[in-house]
Order: structure tokens, then C-alpha cells, then sequence
């Protein structure tokens, strides 16, 4: 139900490194009233609450709920789902922050919650509002690279360590939701490597390959992801390899964060004598195409208030959440088994996933 007055009231529950920038996105909308601050931390929010003169602050989301139309959940993944039923079971509109849930089965389980109380879910999914993000998916989608012959990509940084999660739960939910996105498909299998080095208890280095077609096909569509909290350098890149043509996404460059590069391999006219090196290789122009300078949170923010506002389907829905929720829960299982997982593995109710992972190492 919508709240007094002109616009939405939202609260925002974690006021942390991306809780407090959703406080600041939030509170620049005409559509919103007030932006209620939410956090454990009764120093921070308060803190935090001061910046805006319009915000309330509470250390627990109850007494928050009674006052607000909808709800952000920035907190730790690991408290995702629990807060997200406490908002979905008052009657509220919910944004989850990425992962949506730790498994397929939480995951599902906020879905069912969220349709039968008539309410919206989303999933932060915030790259997936990027327009640089956009425009790589519009020049897979169009052919313009050709026959997509796989996807690399990278995030890495030292830090920032979590206290909840492995990197690969922290970090590659943002580079499967990229790459889902720009091919317009979930994956079928995922395998996973990963170490501990400097994190006693949890991963902090990961490898991931997501397998688009059968992976049995060593010619298939493939991703690959790097992810670090241990790299003295910090990347945050994903390559397209076609056929034809080559992008680059590099989302640290302010200028050039989309390059297409008209590079390729020619082969010689005998393509089946496996015996013999390609022709040539080409070398072409870089097309550095215009990237709207629109701050992607705030795009992604504004869509979740339109939707609320309409009851409109987000386009980072339960399902579009859960796509990304299946591909970390096989690579996790695989990081274990250590062998590739086929997300139809993972049960509808995630019991085999739950035999599997008490009876791995």
C-alpha cells in the first residue's frame, strides 16, 4: 500500500558500502518521500540519517516496517533471505542485493513468497542496468562479432575480504548475471576451482567456467571468470570473442569502457585438415562506440520504484535472480566434487544438492 503523502517510503536495510549509496540513489527521486535508514550499527545509521534531513533511522527493520512501502535488503548475503520473508510476509515491496539467496531452495522459496503475497521482488543485479553492459549484450545479440566463441572474464582486487561468504559467492554473482545477460541464456553446467590463502575459512581465489552448450562439446559456448580478493591489481574486465569481430568491457576505463576490435583469425581454405596453422591473422579497426554516462544503480533504483509504482515485472526478477543463484550453487558443488555440475542436478527442492555437499570434502 502506498504511504501518505506524494511518494514511496523505503527502507533500506544495511547502510554499508552498498546500503548507504541506495540511501543516496533513493533519496534524489521525486517518486520517493523518505528513505529510512536501517542498520545494526546504531552509530552508522544515525550517523548516515543525518546526511538526510528527510530520513528516519532504526536498528531493526520491524519497527521500520511499519512505516515504509517498500524495501531495499543491502545486509550480509548470508541474511539475505531472512530479512527478505520478514518485508515479503509484512505486505512489502523487496530489492534484494545480489546473490539473492544462498541456494536454489531459498531462492525459490522467497519467489513463491513473494507471488503469493501480490508483491514485487527484485534482484540487485546492478550491472545489468550498466549501459556499457547493454551495449555488449546489443552487439552479441545483433551478430556483430559474429558466432560468440566464448566470454573471459575478470574481478579482481586485494580486498575486500567478507566475513560470510567465499569470493566466488561475493564477487561472480556480478559476472554471471553479465554474462546471462549478454547472451540471453542461463548456463547448463558450471565447474569451479578455488583456495584459500590468505582467509582461513573461506575461498578468497576462484576460477569458474560456465558452459553455455553441451559441455561435452569442447567447441561449445563457454565463460570463464577470474575472481580475487588477492591481486595487487584491480580489474574489472569481460571479453567477447567471436568469429568476426572482438569486444572489450573494461568498467575502470572512464573513456573507452566499450572497444570493438575488427581482430580475428582467417582460416586457410582447407578448414578440416587439422595438420595445417591458420592462414592469417587480421587486424583491424577499434571502434570505441558512445556509453551513456547514466550511473547504473541509479537506473536500476528508478526501475524498482517504477515497478512498484505499476506493477510492473522487473527485468532482474525472482527468476532472473534464481538463474544466477543455480549457476554459483553448481560451481560450489563442483568446487567440492570437483568435477564439472549439470544445473539440472540441482533438485527442484535442492535435497540432492544438500546430499552432495555434506558427502564432499
Amino acid at each position: 500500500m502506498r504511504s501518505r503523502g506524494t511518494g514511496f517510503r523505503i527502507a533500506v536495510a544495511g547502510c554499508g558500502y552498498w546500503g548507504s549509496k541506495h540511501v543516496r540513489v533513493l533519496h534524489g527521486f521525486d517518486d520517493v518521500e523518505e528513505v529510512i535508514v536501517v542498520d545494526s550499527c546504531e552509530d552508522r545509521a544515525r550517523k548516515l540519517a543525518r546526511s538526510y534531513k528527510s530520513a528516519s533511522w532504526h536498528t531493526a527493520l520491524g519497527p521500520a516496517l511499519a512505516q515504509a512501502d517498500a524495501v531495499v535488503v543491502a545486509t550480509p548475503p548470508s541474511t539475505h533471505v531472512a530479512v527478505a520473508l520478514q518485508a515479503i510476509e509484512a505486505g512489502k515491496h523487496v530489492l534484494v542485493e545480489k546473490p539473492l539467496a544462498p541456494t536454489t531452495r531459498d531462492a525459490r522459496l522467497l519467489q513463491a513468497a513473494a507471488a503469493a503475497a501480490g508483491v514485487v521482488l527484485m534482484v540487485g543485479h546492478t550491472f545489468e542496468y550498466n549501459p556499457a553492459v547493454r551495449k555488449l549484450r546489443e552487439l552479441v545479440q545483433n551478430e556483430e562479432l559474429g558466432e560468440v566463441y566464448y566470454i573471459d572474464s575478470a574481478r579482481l582486487n586485494l580486498g575486500l575480504y567478507q566475513n560470510d561468504v567465499n569470493v566466488i559467492l561475493d564477487l561472480a554473482p556480478h559476472d554471471i548475471s553479465i554474462i546471462n545477460h549478454v547472451l540471453g541464456r542461463a548456463p547448463v553446467a558450471a565447474q569451479a576451482w578455488a583456495s584459500r590463502h590468505a582467509h582461513r575459512r573461506f575461498e578468497d581465489v576462484a576460477y569458474l567456467r560456465l558452459f553455455y552448450d553441451d559441455f561435452f562439446d569442447d567447441r561449445g559456448l563457454s565463460a570463464n571468470i577470474h575472481v580475487s580478493w588477492l591481486d595487487p591489481c584491480k580489474v574489472r574486465r569481460v571479453t567477447a570473442v567471436g568469429s568476426q569481430k572482438m569486444a572489450v568491457y573494461d568498467d575502470l576505463a572512464v573513456d573507452e569502457r566499450i572497444r570493438v576490435l575488427d581482430k580475428g583469425v582467417c582460416l586457410p581454405p582447407d578448414g578440416d585438415n587439422l595438420t595445417q596453422p591458420p592462414l592469417s591473422y587480421r587486424y583491424g579497426d577499434i571502434v570505441v562506440p558512445f556509453i551513456s554516462p547514466d550511473e547504473p544503480l541509479g537506473v536500476q533504483d528508478g526501475h524498482f520504484v517504477d515497478c512498484i509504482a505499476t506493477g510492473a515485472r522487473p527485468l532482474t526478477d525472482a527468476e532472473n535472480g534464481l538463474a544466477v543463484v543455480a549457476a554459483l550453487e553448481a560451481a560450489e558443488l563442483s568446487r567440492r566434487l570437483g568435477r564439472p555440475v549439470l544445473l539440472e542436478e540441482l533438485s527442484t527442492e535442492g535435497r540432492l544438492a544438500d546430499l552432495r555437499l555434506a558427502g564432499a570434502s
